[in-house]
């Protein structure tokens, strides 16, 4: 690698990526079908609050749509849109989408987790979604939280270290409980009982997917061990973080 230093990748980051013949994490949202759940315990309503009652823009028909969905467009998801777009401009930034989606906990959506979620529906690189991307986003975050509630076995409404460990299995991730011990220190509420929400739960998957592609990309022969130089390294994980 033109003499750079190199770095054998097998131990740690081949952890993370998941060391299997087919890797892991192919049937997430966004790539398929999450599996589906029943309504129940803290899932019994959305997992974004609750549109404000009456018409969103104070009467029927306001705002840029008028007051029908377009074809297309699910009925709920545009009313939701009309009630997050607060600026009544047509998009819905990260501070609007922030403002609209909570956990089961009532806490709203951390910043990193919106910002994802924008960027992955953005097809204009402008930072925020039209109508159409954010009924996509919607029908995504639905899919997170029937698959956040398939794992979240005590109904509890959140994610505990043992939980978080079968669903990394179940995921087919080969991850240690160290590792999970990170992730939970790294992303958990602070309490007597660190758990995961549902937002750290996407923020966690949609990051660990987007590595393993990475690191996929590099192993061609699907041996879950590269050889990177230092730079190339470098230049796999900043490209995931933009």
């Amino acid at each position: 690698m033109g003499g750079r230093a190199g770095c054998d990748v097998s131990g740690a980051a081949g952890s993370v990526a998941g060391v299997m013949a087919a890797y892991p994490g192919q049937g997430f949202p966004g790539a398929g079908q999450a599996p589906g759940a029943p309504s129940a315990g803290p899932y019994s309503g959305a997992p974004y609050g609750h549109p404000p009652p009456g018409g969103p823009y104070g009467q029927p028909g306001g705002g840029p749509y008028g007051g029908n969905a377009p074809p297309g467009v699910d009925p709920e998801a545009f009313s939701w849109f009309q009630a997050v777009d607060a600026d009544r401009s047509g998009y819905i930034s990260v501070k609007e989408l922030k403002q609209a989606l909570v956990n089961s906990n009532w806490s709203t959506f951390n910043d990193e987790t919106c910002l994802l979620m924008i960027n992955m529906f953005d097809k204009t690189r402008s930072g925020r979604i039209d109508l159409y991307g954010f009924s996509a986003l919607l029908n995504f975050i639905r899919q997170w939280k029937n698959l956040f509630q398939q794992y979240d076995r005590d109904q509890s409404g959140s994610i505990s270290f043992s939980e978080l460990q079968q669903a990394f299995s179940q995921m087919g991730y080969n991850l240690s409980p160290q590792f999970s011990q990170l992730l939970l220190a790294r992303y958990a509420q602070r309490s007597s009982n660190p758990s995961i929400q549902l937002d750290r739960f996407i923020q966690i998957c949609m990051q660990l997917q987007s590595t393993t592609d990475a690191f996929r990309e590099k192993d061609t022969g699907l041996v879950g061990n590269v050889r990177l130089s230092y730079e190339d390294f470098l230049t796999m994980v900043v490209t995931r973080m933009m």
